[in-house]
């Protein structure tokens, strides 16, 4: 859907998919000093004052390609390809690109839009044709016989004259694909792409009220050209795919859900998918699906809640350690808001919502929205007596008691967030076992704990003496910092299992050395001792915050956008006036993720094209020609 943009809208998508290539003044600088020497002129600044000397070294060519994207812009609608509040200049490895505008785009919607615009552009030509189950899920494929190839060629020069639609090699990354885009509606782009048995075909697509977010290549319909077998009776396919290599030319086709071709989508939030036309062999489940729904579950609180306050002031006792209730353990920075967003927009699959709080709710949130819930404390407290409660373990060892939570369920901290397109089977097999991701940090060592210990690390050991004692194994290493895949039967058999420990964790106001921290080690240790989950592989990155000099790598998290989740932890105790890495990280997350879910009060179109377009300054530059960048790059999500 397209929404309305006043002309000037046009400026505000004016920026690359992919960050710049550097300067030239910058590329000889680095191609004159070896690594040695350039970190030894880098020891001798700041922070800041590097950040300021990479701007003025950049400027000059960021100012040139700026200048010369205008005067490209201008020619194209002089020429009648841009339109107000259709279409879009956005610009891309390869150059300027026009792209549509739309409310809402997410990496499903995307792959969607590409897939249905190549179905009905066969489908009207009469080109025969068939969805193909393909390795990737960011990405379709729509199989044609060799024989058809020049009919769905015409079809799509006509629908590229009406549509601004590209097509690309499959392979390589995604700036080599942008290179590589051509106009659909060309023949010469066709005639040049004679030789290849498959083509991508995709549009950029701008998200209408967040400047900055499009989708491209990565979310294209590969046609795949394929053959007739010697015998003529089947169809051969140009490359591997999920199912099957051949096809009978003559069976009929079949109309199945477009979800099972994707494990973005899930039944369990499509209840009325579209269908498409394939052939049976794609059309039966495979063993590696997920039918079973998947939850997410935060706990969030907003420690500069004056009610809050007053009633941890009225809690009597203090914390073993100065970390069990410093400030950074409840200082917001509205995590939560782009947590959602990260959730919406690459998670489509999660089926429910649910925000653990202590009788707040964040004003921005949307609490009405059919895919979230907000539960109380009061709620899933066994024993209400306990209550208020400060202490994270106390409040995690209560979540399955959350009414309506499905079996398996992700739980995120809100400073967790998802970095590119997952899947469910980043977390869960398909036979429902969960999977855990071990850190190469270790535990104190055996018999070394004692009152200094953080409160992380003391609830370690605590899991550790459970776990010996029932499985003879002792665990030495902590868990990354990811969203944990959680079984509710496994928590409540946990319950059970270790009453007395259970009991006393949750009774504990704040952060005590005798806590066991169920979530973070305890589930996915007993879970793996009785069978029911597996050490798994995810990429990740953990940053904690406040340390200095994060700029560099939240400024290469934010360009390759290559992690499947990341962490933003503050481990030290700060003020929030004081804490000059607020800032920062603000500029980060709303460029990282610009545009609003559903979760959020929704401004009309016109309010949220109003807002300014981020516009850094001080340690972190995320300069206009690295904002619209897509999620997707050299990886495909399979």
């Amino acid at each position: 859907m397209t929404v309305n943009l006043p002309a000037q809208a046009d400026a505000r998508h004016t920026a690359q998919l992919q960050a710049p290539p550097p300067s030239l003044m910058l590329r000889t600088y680095r191609r004159l000093l070896p690594l040695r020497m350039r970190r030894a002129v880098r020891a001798r600044f700041s922070a800041e004052q590097w950040e300021r000397l990479r701007q003025r070294l950049e400027r000059p060519a960021a100012l040139a390609r700026e200048a010369r994207h205008r005067r490209l812009c201008a020619r194209l609608k002089r020429r009648g390809l841009l339109r107000d509040g259709e279409r879009v200049p956005v610009q891309t490895a390869g150059g300027t690109r026009i792209a549509l505008l739309q409310a809402g785009v997410t990496p499903l919607l995307a792959r969607e839009h590409n897939l249905r615009l190549v179905l009905s552009t066969l489908e009207k030509a009469g080109v025969e044709h068939f969805v193909v189950r393909n390795a990737a899920s960011t990405s379709s494929a729509v199989g044609i016989s060799s024989e058809d190839r020049a009919a769905a060629e015409s079809a799509l020069v006509a629908m590229g004259a009406d549509v601004p639609a590209y097509l690309t090699r499959t392979g390589g990354s995604e700036r080599a694909r942008d290179q590589r885009a051509e106009p659909a509606g060309s023949r010469r782009s066709w005639h040049r792409a004679a030789g290849r048995q498959v083509i991508r075909v995709f549009c950029y697509l701008a998200d209408a009220a967040a400047p900055g977010m499009v989708l491209g290549a990565g979310y294209g319909c590969d046609i795949e050209v394929w053959r007739p077998s010697e015998e003529g009776a089947e169809l051969v396919a140009p490359r591997r795919n999920r199912t099957c290599e051949r096809v009978c030319r003559e069976a009929p086709a079949v109309e199945v859900p477009g979800r099972r071709f994707t494990r973005l989508a899930s039944e369990h939030t499509l209840p009325q998918p579209a269908t498409v036309r394939t052939r049976r062999e794609f059309a039966e489940p495979v063993p590696d699906d997920i039918h079973f729904p998947v939850d997410a579950v935060y706990t969030w609180v907003d420690g500069s809640d004056p009610e809050w306050q007053r009633r941890r002031a009225t809690v009597v006792g203090e914390p073993y350690h100065p970390q069990a209730a410093n400030a950074a353990r409840y200082l917001s920075r509205d995590e939560l808001r782009y947590s959602l967003r990260s959730l919406h927009m690459y998670a489509p699959w999660i089926r429910h919502v649910y925000l653990v709080t202590d009788q707040q709710v964040p004003s921005w949130l949307e609490t009405g929205h059919p895919r979230l819930t907000v539960v109380d404390h009061r709620e899933i407290f066994t024993d209400p007596a306990v209550l208020p409660t400060f202490n994270s373990h106390a409040i995690e060892s209560q979540l399955h008691h959350i009414e309506g939570l499905a079996e398996h369920f992700l739980y995120f901290n809100d400073d967790v967030f998802l970095g590119r397109p997952t899947v469910p089977q980043h977390f869960f097999l398909a036979n429902g076992l969960s999977k855990f991701f071990v850190s190469k940090a270790l535990l104190p060592p055996v018999g070394s704990a004692g009152a200094d210990d953080v409160p992380v690390s003391a609830a370690g050991v605590t899991n550790r003496r459970l776990l010996q004692a029932r499985f003879g194994s002792s665990i030495t290493q902590k868990m990354k910092h990811t969203p944990c895949a959680l079984r509710r039967s496994v928590l409540a058999e946990i319950e059970q299992v270790f009453a007395e420990d259970h009991q006393r964790t949750a009774a504990h106001a704040f952060r005590s050395h005798d806590d066991i921290s169920i979530t973070n080690s305890l589930h996915h240790y007993y879970a793996f001792h009785t069978g029911r989950a597996v050490p798994g592989s995810i990429r990740y990155d953990y940053i904690d915050i406040s340390r200095p000099s994060n700029a560099p790598r939240l400024r290469r998290l934010l360009a390759t956008r290559s992690n499947v989740a990341f962490c933003l932890n503050d481990t030290v105790t700060c003020d929030a006036e004081n804490h000059t890495d607020v800032a920062l990280v603000q500029r980060f997350l709303d460029s990282y993720f610009p545009a609003p879910s559903p979760f959020e009060h929704q401004p009309d179109h016109k309010e949220a094209l109003s807002l300014p377009c981020p516009s850094p300054s001080g340690s972190l530059t995320i300069p206009a020609s690295s904002r619209p960048t897509d999620p997707i790059h050299a990886r495909s999500t399979s």
